[in-house]
């Protein structure tokens, strides 16, 4: 029997961004966890910021387990399930530490070495490897244990996620280390929560490059298989708002895991309100950034062509990135300081007002997708995954290219 197609969203609130645990006001959540399922959205994932979760490696905040047990309920309240994404980690440009994974003496271990934040503060040096330092791995150990134990009986817990693009973050020693933490942290949630299903939210990347998370290893080790995605940031899209870009990751996804795919994380940044699509350039941590803006138009045009096409590809849901953009208060700081383009990734503007292209989720919402899984467009896979790993980035653009001709 088909199941529903889901539609979710990614979730910080506007006023508050990553600061939200710090920060927490449980009316603020009621208010837009409503707005989010009057579009039709069934889906909410939320980020458990490592720092303010754990802010020990033995210790996890009553405070921060006590909010998100709130969270939970409102969600409930409002007939949404939760994505619940652990040890964030990698998000919105920074790199956010923990304090106690710190050490100044090392590189950020990991190829994308921006800035990181630890404390709501922007700090020098990098910090310990978190697939191979026993202190973090154990404190790993903790917080799902005392997490899941929490909420593992909730009604709204809808999936438990072991991260996001944490090869952002760190990367494993290799793809065996990588595969063998998938394994034993989802093991750990399975022996609590056998119910829910557990993913590990991994990016294009893993697609492009060998980082140590492949997704056939990694989704070999899960229930759910996701990927994020957006053409903006790939040179070999046909351009900023391709829209059989998203729906192609997906399906080449599937065919290296077995697995229908949700797409986890899509969307755009846009321009002011009126505006036409343009192109921002400005110096973002120390190297010059070049960021196509859609048109709030041309994003909901955008959304219109790519959800059937998801649904087409067997996908099996899609979750926007992301609610909000964020209030101008919020600027002057990470992410929104550096990362231009995140204050404009929303779903509702600064003062909350809707974008188009929530009206576009809205009426696709009330169609009632279904997963397809007959007739399914996919992706041949001509090489095995081991072949297709020893040279990921060629055969991801070459597969495209057969994929669009094959429409043709």
């Amino acid at each position: 029997m088909s199941k529903p197609f889901v539609l979710g969203v990614n979730y910080w609130p506007r006023r508050k961004a990553m600061y939200w645990w710090s920060d927490f006001d449980a009316g603020e959540v009621r208010e837009e966890f409503a707005l989010i399922a009057s579009l039709g959205i069934s889906v909410v994932r939320v980020f458990l910021l490592w720092d303010d979760f754990q802010p020990e490696p033995y210790k996890v905040s009553t405070t921060c387990l006590n909010n998100l047990a709130t969270v939970a309920d409102i969600a409930a309240d409002n007939g949404l399930g939760l994505d619940v994404t652990f040890f964030t980690g990698h998000m919105s440009g920074p790199n956010w530490a923990p304090h106690w994974l710190l050490d100044a003496r090392l590189p950020i271990p990991s190829s994308w070495q921006r800035q990181v934040v630890s404390g709501g503060k922007v700090v020098e040096g990098g910090y310990r490897n978190p697939y191979n330092d026993q202190e973090a791995l154990d404190a790993q150990r903790l917080l799902l244990r005392t997490v899941v134990s929490r909420l593992k009986d909730h009604p709204a817990i809808w999936m438990w996620n072991l991260g996001n693009e944490p090869d952002l973050f760190a990367r494993p020693t290799d793809s065996e280390h990588g595969q063998a933490w998938v394994r034993e942290m989802g093991g750990i949630i399975r022996a609590i929560d056998n119910q829910r299903p557990v993913t590990c939210g991994l990016h294009i990347a893993s697609l492009l490059e060998d980082n140590g998370l492949r997704v056939d290893q990694v989704y070999a080790k899960t229930e759910v298989a996701v990927m994020h995605s957006y053409p903006m940031y790939l040179k070999w899209a046909r351009h900023p708002l391709d829209p059989d870009l998203v729906p192609y990751t997906c399906a080449l996804t599937t065919a290296l895991c077995g697995k229908p795919t949700l797409m986890e994380e899509f969307g755009g940044c846009t321009a002011p309100p009126g505006e036409d699509s343009q192109v921002w350039d400005w110096t973002a941590y120390g190297y010059p950034r070049t960021q196509f803006m859609a048109s709030e138009e041309a994003l909901a045009e955008y959304l219109t062509a790519v959800l059937p096409k998801l649904v087409e590809v067997g996908a099996t849901g899609a979750m926007l990135w992301c609610f909000a953009d964020y209030i101008p208060e919020l600027w002057d700081k990470p992410p929104c300081e550096e990362s231009k383009h995140e204050r404009f990734f929303g779903l509702v503007r600064p003062d909350g007002s809707l974008k188009p292209h929530a009206q576009v989720i809205k009426d696709f919402a009330a169609t009632q997708p279904m997963v397809r899984e007959e007739n399914v467009r996919r992706v041949p896979l001509d090489v095995s995954p081991d072949e297709y790993y020893q040279a990921p980035a060629e055969h991801a653009v070459r597969l495209y290219q057969a994929y669009l001709a094959e429409e043709v």
